[in-house]
């Protein structure tokens, strides 16, 4: 299952997100969007988990949650329109 994670702090890296991520289940990608031209963090990334229970354990637990001074906004990610 993809999941959105948004209002992430824009210091947030890749790595840490995926430590928060493995505690739910298997990480299969990581990805922090960044802006094109400066390459800085737009404050929201994707994560893949493999297993759909693990995920909607992920979104239940961390949606609302504090990390890194800013309040999550987790869910499953819809698909591109």
């Amino acid at each position: 299952m993809n999941i959105y994670i948004g209002n992430l702090n824009y210091r947030v890296k890749e790595s840490d997100l995926q430590q928060v991520m493995e505690s739910y289940g298997t990480v299969k990608s990581v990805k922090i969007i960044k802006d094109r031209e400066t390459g800085k963090s737009k404050g929201f990334g994707f994560v893949e988990i493999a297993e759909e229970e693990q995920a909607k354990e992920a979104i239940e637990k961390l949606n609302g949650s504090e990390f890194e001074g800013r309040t999550m906004v987790v869910k499953e990610a819809r698909p591109r329109v």
